[in-house]
């Protein structure tokens, strides 16, 4: 059993309660923001449940969801199109800046305006871990790939921060849904969309900017890994399987 040095309890406590006060006073009072225990537990959950549904459903039939699925569906895309209308429209009524927009922590409307729609992508992405259910249930183990797990579940904590701390600011709204067919080019989009989200951070990392450069540096690092592994993903799913036909 590890043991833990009073000292060591000490400073974990300190910098809990440190991440505790230093948020955005906006949002602390918001569901899922004030700390990150409840969000933890439901990524906890989580892993639980990828570790032991499909082990639950192996003697099972498939669970035939499709209604579920297509209210499910209808509905992330109905929220979507309301959270890209409002980062948009937040945006641009604010007169926000591409290269570098500071955070405006006021109770302006057009700040609060963009803090609760960031709030609400936040609260979309837990939302989006029933995804991995439903793949559960229907016996799509395959689609339980790493890549999938690692970005459901880190896009809660990047969220999480977001709100927490940086509710605002420089902001490239939701991404692209994934219920459309086109998905090679979905996934082309996404690359394209991280690499620009890594050349917006990396000049914002050397620029003059009123913008955090620890939520900087966490999203640069975060893109380059959503790079390395969409890039996997494409070429294990497309251009592999190509060669291998020729």
């Amino acid at each position: 059993m590890v043991s833990v040095s009073p000292s060591t309890w000490q400073r974990l406590q300190i910098l809990y309660q440190w991440v505790l006060e230093n948020g955005d006073k906006r949002t602390d009072g918001w569901l899922l923001v004030y700390s990150p225990l409840p969000v933890c537990g439901i990524f906890l959950c989580y892993l639980v449940i990828i570790r032991l549904g499909p082990k639950l459903m192996t003697y099972r039939e498939p669970v035939n969801i499709k209604a579920i699925l297509i209210i499910y569906n209808f509905s992330m895309v109905c929220l979507s199109a309301y959270m890209f209308y409002e980062f948009t429209a937040s945006s641009w009524l604010a007169n926000y800046s591409l290269l570098c927009q500071p955070v405006d922590y006021s109770e302006n409307p057009l700040a609060m305006r963009m803090a609760r729609v960031c709030w609400w992508f936040y609260f979309s992405k837990v939302i989006e871990l029933t995804d991995t259910m439903f793949f559960i249930l229907r016996k799509k183990n395959n689609q339980l790939t790493f890549l999938h797990v690692y970005h459901h579940g880190t896009m809660i904590f990047n969220w999480w921060a977001g709100v927490k701390y940086v509710a605002g600011g420089q902001s490239l709204g939701p991404q692209m849904q994934k219920y459309l067919w086109w998905k090679r080019y979905l996934t082309s989009l996404q690359l394209l969309q991280f690499f620009i989200v890594t050349i917006h951070t990396a000049f914002n990392l050397y620029a003059d900017c009123d913008f955090p450069d620890s939520m900087n540096m966490v999203v640069f690092g975060y893109a380059l890994s959503l790079i390395a592994l969409f890039s996997n993903f494409y070429y294990q799913s497309y251009l592999s399987k190509k060669t291998k036909i020729i």
